[in-house]
């Protein structure tokens, strides 16, 4: 915007003075030629007079006579009464654009011519334009030093509101945007100041949903799990039912960090483990708990992990829920097997759920569909396990092939933090 300012604002004076100074120049240059054509001719009528007064005292016209009353660049020839002697004086006058040369008949008879040369009228046409180039000149830088200064003074409201803007986006809503004379600025401030207010208010009820949803959603959960608790020790539940009962203790215990990770998540809070997990157990009992469902549709799902541990400083909840929606995106919408693999890759651990079924489209894979939505995104369950991957310093995406394979991308303990892309992983080469 500056540079614009500055460039529009030269250009015009520099269009300005050379409309003006172009033309100014050709006419100061005429009346230059003009003044000294003047003074030609008013010298020449004075020698004129002056020779025929010499001549009527019979005092001899010489040389040396002549050369006294020469000015600069000048020559005079005078041609006697009778025409044959002539007498000259002064240097000789090249053929010039700019050269004087003025006769006239005296009244005896004779004649005199006066020169001037071209070089004493051009220096002085040169000293006459003169002023008219300084002051162009000077208008123009004038003009640089004024653009600047006014493209500064203007560009520097629309660089405050960039960065009010910018301290808007990350978060920080007690940022005052202050007011402008500019009425453009001003515009793009009340603006500001109107999505501030609106943020503001947002985020307040967002918190307040969350600090909300937590309490009455744990609230009940505690209570089903005493129920729960209390029915298992019961001395007359059987067996069978005291063994559902801990599987349903277990789910609920998941179902709770599944709640706290989610309100953190929406919270925009990083997850973060305070010990290492392995994520090849992680993948195995995520292949334990859907068999029986996959079974009961007539599918299996298998897990290949290496017998080693593949550590990482990742809190095991939201990896089981990215696996959850993975496995349950290939039950709903894929075919044949369900092949669980966690590879060490070196600098990240990699964690994959491939079935036989063909691969979707990039375009809105991981997008959140809403009822009546026409995109691909598989309704909310991608989209959040994306969101809980970059939560995680991870990255989730749909690896190329014919068949639909997708890579959760997680960071080593001793990795962490270095050599990571922008999601937080390194990502492989496709």
């Amino acid at each position: 915007m500056r540079e614009r300012l500055i460039a529009a604002f030269v250009g015009l004076t520099i269009a300005v003075v050379a409309l003006y100074g172009i033309p100014r120049a050709y006419i100061v240059a005429e009346q230059v030629q003009q003044n000294e054509e003047r003074k030609i001719e008013r010298s020449l009528d004075l020698l004129a007079v002056l020779l025929v007064e010499r001549s009527s005292d019979a005092a001899p016209i010489t040389e040396d006579f002549l050369s006294r009353l020469l000015n600069e660049a000048e020559r005079i020839e005078y041609v006697a009464p009778d025409g044959a002697s002539t007498v000259a004086a002064g240097s000789e006058v090249s053929d010039g654009s700019h050269d004087i040369v003025r006769s006239i008949p005296l009244e005896n008879g004779g004649s005199v011519t006066l020169s001037r040369a071209s070089d004493l009228i051009e220096q002085r046409i040169a000293d006459a334009v003169m002023p008219v180039v300084l002051i162009g000149i000077a208008l123009v830088l004038g003009s640089v030093l004024l653009g600047f200064w006014l493209a500064r003074r203007l560009a520097r409201p629309f660089q405050e509101l960039a960065r009010v803007a910018d301290e808007l986006g990350s978060g920080r809503f007690d940022v005052e945007v202050p007011h402008y004379r500019v009425p453009e600025a001003e515009e793009i401030a009340f603006a500001l100041r109107s999505s501030t207010d609106a943020l503001r208010e947002l985020v307040r009820r967002e918190h307040e949903f969350a600090a909300n949803a937590s309490h009455q959603l744990r609230t009940p959960v505690t209570a089903l799990r005493l129920e729960l608790e209390d029915l298992a020790m019961w001395p007359e539940t059987p067996p069978v039912v005291a063994d559902e009962l801990g599987r349903a203790l277990r789910e609920l215990d998941r179902l709770s960090e599944t709640v706290t990770e989610l309100l953190a998540l929406a919270r925009g809070q990083r997850l973060a483990a305070v010990a290492e997990v392995d994520l090849g157990a992680i993948v195995r009992e995520a292949e334990a708990r859907w068999s029986p469902t996959a079974s009961g549709e007539r599918r299996r799902v298998t897990a290949s992990t290496p017998d080693a541990p593949l550590p990482s400083l990742v809190p095991p909840g939201p990896v089981t829920q990215i696996l959850d929606v993975l496995i349950e995106n290939a039950l709903r919408h894929g075919r044949g097997p369900i092949a669980l693999s966690a590879v060490d890759r070196g600098t990240h651990v990699e964690l994959a759920v491939a079935d036989d079924g063909p691969r979707p489209s990039d375009q809105g894979i991981f997008a959140r569909a809403t009822r009546g939505d026409s995109s691909t995104g598989e309704g909310i369950g991608l989209a959040v396990a994306q969101e809980l991957a970059t939560a995680l310093g991870g990255h989730l995406l749909l690896a190329e092939g014919r068949t639909t394979t997708f890579t959760l991308l997680l960071a080593k303990p001793s990795d962490a933090g270095v050599g990571l892309g922008a999601s937080g992983v390194e990502r492989p080469a496709r």
